[in-house]
């Protein structure tokens, strides 16, 4: 007990002294600050002395930057790191159907570009492409770098009970090393029976790179659960008109049980398609080339290294089930249900013993890539030439039992990004030396060139593609319904010629096609014997009115030549007048109308089983100009958005939204729409 005491006593003793100490030194450096010049980080001073008066004080200023972050991404196989887009003058960049897309009347129904885009993939593809524009896939994988670890929120809440949800976080944990992570979650209720959605997609990224630059890795899991309710259009234009169904629920439909689901959160599919997918991604390289070093300090280096000879792996690993599943208790809906199959795909089904129809293939494939590049400029990481071999390995899963499949595919890449951006090249090209899609190629050659800031950049680009068509084409789908037709490959060439400026962008493209495969109605097949040549021209302008009024405008004008299977409208527009600025310091607002128009033209049909857009030729879509309104605003990292829209709908008298536009025959999209949503960035 007294030697505890006389432990404790010293230890006082010793605080006491250390305590005092503390004290001398801060008077002894307060008394030292007062010396003229002799203050911290002196702004202005020159050998230790303030190059103004030596008898002038200076203070340290705050460094702003202490609480900002520097964000920056890049896509896979893009040399070209991006900022983030804060921008507030364009709905359409944040909504989950982008500018130029039209869908089947509510958010996550099937949907299609306006400008027509062929598939330009090589090898192999399953065929189920009516619901890409909202899936997360490899390719758009962002790999961020920041400074300090950034959160982003987004919502959204529309009419009909929509709502969207979207989260991104990333940070580094080290200068070399970061991670992300994104998830988007659609629900939309719909304003038609049987039209509910339900996707959710989540990412995870990882990139990292080795303290001496010798070793990275990029690693993406990501995964798509799309469900989409299946109407198969209203059953008659005329009921739009019926006076006792301006709910527009309470319009009768072909398929499902003329109800609308009405749960925010659910996704119960009980009449339509349901796609999944997972993908598992990795990259793995090692260089070897010319190492050097900065020192910064005496206990920080700075590792740079001038790779010459690259080594690089890429794992994919990916599963993907499509299925089109009607479950009805309600034997009614039931009835109703297998006559419109029996009509539209002559297939029978019994009713008697409950309801259960399935159609669903399934697919997994493993890929293993081996590639060795060269840079023959030491540093100059945009110059390069690889060669590279991959082998795929196909299981697929259908009714008529398993199909065990590969590829084996020799590819090749020369790009050239030159630091003044004279003359940049890239050159790629890949074929398919055995296996299912066998002769199968994609040759692609582009040439770009920065003429100067006024007129900015031009470049034109060659393609030539070779490919197997999709597999739902092939007899033994279990969406083929009987189908037997032997397909050629497809043959599609595309010249394409750009250029871009600070006041307008300018794309003229011809695509031609030969062997062209479709579905010719709702589940035959079919295979252009002649060429398909359509020739598009895309121009979009700035144009300043006023001081604070723009006048943004794009514009879409394609041509086919002859008879053939594709049709497009000659004219597409889009006009948003906004009026804009940065007000009181911090409010960056845009506010105004967008006008949206394009010519009569006979839009593709929609085959619900299939997910597929056919062409017909019995009904032309002639739609007003859509008309909506917005207000959007950014202060600091929080921005809202608001949208007005299909205000061209209204009718009178009543002042009913009722006009209905339609986005394919018996399709009509949604009467008046108040959308609203909120994106706020955080820095931790």
């Amino acid at each position: 007990m007294v030697i505890s005491k006389k432990i404790i006593n010293k230890v006082n003793t010793l605080a006491k002294k250390f305590v005092a100490l503390i004290i001398f030194l801060f008077c002894l450096q307060y008394t030292y600050a007062q010396l003229p010049g002799k203050l911290g980080n002196l702004q202005g001073l020159s050998g230790g002395r303030s190059s103004g008066s030596s008898d002038t004080i200076s203070f340290e200023h705050r460094d702003d930057l202490k609480d900002s972050i520097t964000i920056s991404y890049h896509y896979l196989n893009s040399l070209t790191r991006e900022r983030l887009d804060s921008s507030v003058n364009d709905f359409g960049k944040y909504y989950s159907v982008p500018n130029g897309y039209v869908n089947l009347g509510n958010n996550g129904n099937a949907a299609y570009p306006v400008l027509f885009t062929p598939i330009l993939r090589p090898g192999f593809d399953a065929g189920f492409h009516a619901f890409d524009v909202y899936k997360y896939d490899i390719q758009n994988t962002r790999f961020f770098k920041t400074t300090r670890p950034y959160t982003e929120l987004g919502y959204l809440l529309a009419s009909g009970k929509e709502q969207v949800i979207k989260i991104l976080q990333t940070q580094n944990i080290n200068p070399g090393w970061n991670i992300g992570l994104e998830y988007r979650l659609i629900s939309a209720p719909g304003f038609f029976p049987t039209q509910n959605t339900s996707h959710s997609n989540y990412r995870f990224s990882n990139s990292y790179q080795g303290k001496r630059k010798r070793y990275a890795a990029d690693l993406v899991l990501e995964g798509n659960k799309l469900g989409s309710s299946e109407n198969g259009g209203i059953q008659a234009d005329s009921f739009l008109q019926d006076p006792n169904r301006k709910k527009r629920f309470a319009v009768p439909v072909n398929l499902g049980n003329d109800t609308t689901n009405q749960n925010l959160f659910s996704n119960s599919i009980a009449t339509g398609n349901r796609y999944n997918d997972f993908s598992l991604f990795l990259r793995q390289s090692y260089d070897l080339g010319k190492k050097d070093s900065i020192i910064i300090n005496d206990s920080t280096t700075d590792y740079l290294f001038y790779p010459k000879l690259r080594f690089q792996y890429t794992l994919n690993y990916s599963t993907s089930s499509y299925r089109f599943r009607d479950t009805l208790s309600n034997l009614y809906a039931a009835a109703k249900d297998s006559a419109f199959y029996k009509e539209h795909y002559d297939t029978a089904v019994n009713v008697k013993n409950g309801f259960n129809f399935l159609v669903k293939d399934k697919w997994k494939i493993i890929s293993n890539d081996f590639v060795i590049r060269q840079f023959p400029e030491t540093k100059n990481q945009g110059q390069y030439i690889e060669a590279g071999v991959r082998v795929e390995n196909i299981s697929g899963h259908f009714y008529s039992g398993t199909k065990n499949l590969y590829n084996i595919i020799a590819h090749g890449e020369y790009r050239n990004k030159t630091r003044n951006r004279k003359w940049d090249a890239d050159l790629h090209g890949e074929f398919y030396a055995a296996g299912f899609n066998a002769a199968d190629f994609n040759v692609y050659a582009s040439l770009a060139r920065v003429l100067n800031k006024k007129f900015g950049e031009v470049k034109v680009s060659f393609q030539n593609v070779n490919r197997s068509p999709s597999y739902i084409y092939e007899g033994s789908s279990s969406f083929s319904f009987g189908n037997t037709l032997d397909t050629k490959n497809e043959n599609i060439t595309v010249l394409t010629a750009t250029a871009v400026n600070p006041k307008f962008s300018l794309m003229a493209r011809n695509i031609s096609i030969t062997n062209y495969a479709y579905f010719k109605n709702f589940f035959e097949t079919d295979q252009f014997g002649g060429l398909v040549n359509l020739t598009q021209v895309t121009a979009s302008t700035k144009i300043k009115l006023a001081r604070h009024w723009h006048l943004y405008s794009d514009f879409t004008i394609q041509q086919t030549a002859g008879n053939n299977p594709i049709h497009v409208p000659l004219f597409y527009t889009s006009q948003r007048i906004a009026f804009e600025g940065n007000f009181f310091k911090n409010l960056n607002l845009s506010t105004g109308l967008l006008v949206i128009y394009n010519t009569p033209y006979k839009a593709d049909n929609y085959s619900p089983i299939m997910g597929k857009f056919f062409p017909q030729d019995s009904i032309t879509i002639s739609n007003l100009p859509t008309l909506n309104a917005f207000f959007n605003f950014r202060i600091k990292s929080f921005t809202a958005f608001t949208s007005i829209e299909n205000l061209n709908t209204v009718e009178f008298p009543g002042f009913d939204f009722t006009n209905n536009s339609f986005a394919a025959p018996l399709y009509p999209t949604p009467g008046f729409v108040f959308r609203i949503g909120i994106k706020w960035g955080f820095v931790n």
